[in-house]
């Protein structure tokens, strides 16, 4: 009885260590040496499922090559390079933008909840900053061969405040960092978000907030 006692006691203790390991010691990375996202596959994981009919494509994308065009409300173009046109990139970790700005354009104030961001000035000058839970800016003025890290979940923006375009190559430590422009989130979520939660928030009213959300309405 005491020995099975004993082994019980031995079996609960491993038990318990294995548990321990599985929450400290998981294997982090990717466990094969890739996993090319089946785009089309309508299995739901943390990621894309992987496909089986791999081609050297699947790791290309020629989409940042030439300047994006910066004809719109806000003189900026974001060109990513993620999971969703670089298939390959699934599992690994890491994707690249193009951000381009005409001269006076801004990449309104946004986060990227699931990576950080460094950016590489590719031509002109950029005032770049963002701002710390504690409501602090970190602001600085970039040029070109300069580089600027913006860290995960901070709202962060850039603006060209030169007279010639500037562009910018970006590094994100995920394969799909998402982007949440906080003026885009805020007043053109569907369904919308009431206005006494808007007005409240900023302290105008409800015309006020009306005649944002209508700069925002699909044109």
């Amino acid at each position: 009885m005491a020995a099975a006692g004993a082994f019980s006691g031995v079996l609960l203790m491993m038990a318990h260590v294995v548990m321990l390991s599985s929450r400290v010691y998981a294997d982090p990375d990717s466990l094969q040496d890739i996993c090319v996202a089946d785009l089309t596959s309508a299995v739901k994981v943390n990621g894309y499922p992987c496909k089986s009919n791999v081609t050297a494509d699947d790791f290309f994308f020629s989409g940042i090559a030439n300047p994006g065009d910066t004809n719109n409300s806000v003189g900026a173009l974001v060109t990513g390079a993620n999971v969703q046109k670089v298939p390959g990139l699934n599992t690994l970790g890491i994707s690249l933008a193009r951000i381009d700005y005409a001269p006076g354009g801004l990449n309104p104030p946004h986060t990227h909840p699931r990576a950080t961001e460094v950016v590489f000035v590719l031509e002109g000058e950029l005032d770049v900053g963002f701002i710390t839970t504690a409501n602090v800016l970190i602001a600085k003025s970039i040029k070109k061969g300069d580089i600027f890290a913006f860290p995960k979940g901070l709202v962060h923006y850039q603006k060209n405040n030169g007279d010639s375009p500037a562009a910018v190559l970006s590094a994100f430590n995920s394969q799909l960092p998402g982007t949440q422009s906080i003026a885009a989130t805020l007043f053109a979520a569907a369904p919308p978000v009431p206005d006494n939660v808007l007005t409240k928030a900023f302290q105008v009213g409800t015309e006020e907030v009306q005649q944002i959300k209508s700069k925002f309405a699909p044109k």
